[in-house]
Parts: structure tokens; C-alpha cells; sequence
């Protein structure tokens, strides 16, 4: 893999306006983004997880122009997107695809699958001759898993998983070198999303493509993921491989989430202390002072409060925002 990463992404912050009910004006700032920095490699997949609400989705939709970014840097083959003028940004998202987390939203409703298909082939129409839409679109559709004799039904026709199959030909349409997937399996049925992520790892080894791959399910992230980047309340609390993250995490969120997981085969192993988090997650127009976990961890103290921990290297091993990841290790570890 090259030196340079594909996707580079350093210090993005992405806000919304708070405005009151009564005369609707700016009084406060959600902060749902705030300090994101990661790189997706060429040919690899980064998998961003979290609790509903960390900030995942949002950084997706800002890498793609959806969302724009208050601050920070998104750059895409050494190409700054974040200043990008439209018809620039047009050319940029040929390379950059994306699959959305809701199935029934995200595709039109009027429009037949092929439509929906070839519709990016309008926009660009260097990709594919007009004379192979048809065909190009049912081939799609058959590597995805979809009959293609149903290429001129319509999306209500179609059941949620199917529906993300459309999503995903409709992203490899412009064959693209990175797709970010926000939750693209999570509306499968268990038994179909081992077919999608194969299908996936088959595409990106014959595609050569790279994934951003954004999911809540850490049973799905393991099995795709080169490296992992967990996310709580708009930042990035731990950083790591693959394996590395899943056999010794430090950061105590991290530890929390990877105790929910069942474990496929507990005869094989002593049983798994589970950490139970409490309270809610605070909100995002108010976060914590210091470590934004503080209030819902165990090995909060009071300096938590006052400093915020750096995304740095623990232990020799790798970055995590703890003052205390030393402690948690131990505890992991025991």
C-alpha cells in the first residue's frame, strides 16, 4: 500500500445550530463532530463504531459534502475537499460513494432500480455507453445478489435488505476507490449479512476498493475491519488493528462495548466479567469539561474533570484517550 493514505482526515469539527422553539434563534452549538482525525489507506477499511448519536454518520456525511465541516481538514488523494467548489466536488465524488444507513430513505421512490442504477451514468456518461445501461445495470444487480429480470421494479417492490443491496450497486456504479458504508448491514437479517460482508471483501479484492466502515455491531467490524477507531460524543477515544483492539483495548469505553459482545464459544474460555455503563450519554450541545466518558466511567476521577485526555499512545502499544488506560489495561488484561 502506498505511503499516502487515500482518505486522510485531520481535526474536523462538524457543528449544528441550537435554536429556540419561540423566535428560532442560534442559542447554542450541537457539537457532533469535534476533533476527528483518522486516514483510510488505499485498499484497506477503517471500521468507526460507537452508541447511536458518537458522531459516525455525520462524519461520513461531511466527507462527502452532505454536512460541511466548521473546521478541519478532509483531504482525498492529497486533495483538500473541505474548500472543493461544486463542479470540483462533482469530479471528486466519482471516486467517493457512499451507502446510507436507511434503505427505504435513501433511494427514489419513482424511479425503477434501473433508473436509481444508471442514473449516475447521466452524470457522468464517460463510465458506461448509454447503449450498455441496461445490461451494465443488471450485471450490477446480479453481483449484489438481486435477480436482474427485476431491474424495472420499483424500491417499495423490495424488502429493507434488498433495498441495501440496490444501495450498495448504486454506489459501485462510478467504481469508485472508496465506498463508506454507514450501517450497511444493519438492515439485513443475520443470516444474509455474512453474504453482504463477503461480497464486500470480494469487492474490495477484486475492486481494489477501500471502506470507511461505520457500524455499531463489533461482531461486524471485526470481521472486515483492518483497523478500528472507536467513537464516543463526537470524538475518537481509541485507535488500534484489528486484533489488537479486540485483545487488549484500553480505553474503558472500549472494554465496555467489547463486554456486551456474546462470545460465540464461552466453553472455550473463562467467563467474561461484564461492565455494565451507567447513566445516559450526555448530550451534545453540553458535553462534559475533561474526559467526555467521565460520567458513565468507573475509573473516573477527579482530575477526569478538569483535563481532557489526549488520543495518544498508552503503554506502548496504541493511542487511546484515558488518563488511566494503564489502570484499565490491568483490569482487561487480569
Amino acid at each position: 500500500m502506498p505511503d499516502t493514505p487515500l482518505l486522510s482526515v485531520r481535526d474536523l469539527h462538524t457543528s449544528f445550530p441550537l435554536r429556540s422553539a419561540l423566535l428560532r434563534r442560534t442559542v447554542g452549538q450541537v457539537q457532533a463532530v469535534a476533533g476527528v482525525s483518522f486516514d483510510v489507506p488505499a485498499g484497506g477499511t477503517l471500521g468507526l463504531v460507537g452508541e447511536s448519536g458518537s458522531g459516525k454518520s455525520t462524519v461520513a456525511r461531511t466527507i462527502v459534502g452532505l454536512e460541511k465541516a466548521r473546521s478541519g481538514n478532509i483531504l482525498f488523494e492529497g486533495e483538500e475537499l473541505t474548500t472543493l467548489a461544486p463542479a470540483a466536488m462533482r469530479r471528486v465524488r466519482r471516486q467517493l460513494q457512499m451507502i446510507f444507513q436507511d434503505p427505504y430513505a435513501s433511494l427514489n421512490p419513482r424511479a425503477t432500480v434501473e433508473q436509481i442504477i444508471t442514473e449516475a451514468w447521466e452524470i457522468h456518461p464517460d463510465v458506461v455507453p448509454r447503449k450498455r445501461f441496461g445490461a451494465e445495470a443488471r450485471e450490477l444487480l446480479e453481483r449484489v445478489g438481486l435477480n436482474p429480470d427485476h431491474a424495472r421494479r420499483y424500491p417499495h417492490q423490495f424488502s429493507g435488505g434488498q433495498r441495501q443491496r440496490i444501495g450498495i450497486a448504486r454506489a459501485l456504479a462510478l467504481r469508485p476507490k472508496l465506498v463508506i458504508c454507514d450501517e450497511a448491514v444493519s438492515a439485513l437479517d443475520v443470516s444474509v449479512q455474512a453474504q453482504v460482508l463477503n461480497l464486500l471483501e470480494d469487492l474490495r479484492r477484486d475492486l481494489g476498493l477501500a471502506y470507511l466502515f461505520i457500524a455499531h455491531d463489533l461482531s461486524v467490524v471485526r470481521h472486515i475491519s483492518d483497523q478500528v477507531a472507536v467513537m464516543y460524543l463526537g470524538r475518537i477515544v481509541e485507535t488500534a488493528s484489528r486484533d489488537e483492539l479486540f485483545t487488549r483495548p484500553l480505553h474503558p469505553y472500549t472494554q465496555a462495548l467489547l463486554s456486551a459482545v456474546p462470545d460465540p464459544k464461552p466453553w472455550d474460555r473463562p467467563p467474561r466479567r461484564p461492565i455494565i455503563i451507567g447513566g445516559d450519554v450526555p448530550s451534545p450541545a453540553d458535553p462534559p469539561s475533561g474526559c467526555r466518558f467521565r460520567t458513565r466511567c468507573w475509573k473516573a476521577q477527579d482530575s477526569c474533570a478538569t483535563t481532557e485526555p489526549a488520543l495518544e499512545i498508552r503503554l506502548e502499544r496504541h493511542p487511546a484517550a484515558c488518563h488511566f488506560a494503564a489502570d484499565v489495561a490491568e483490569v482487561v488484561g487480569g
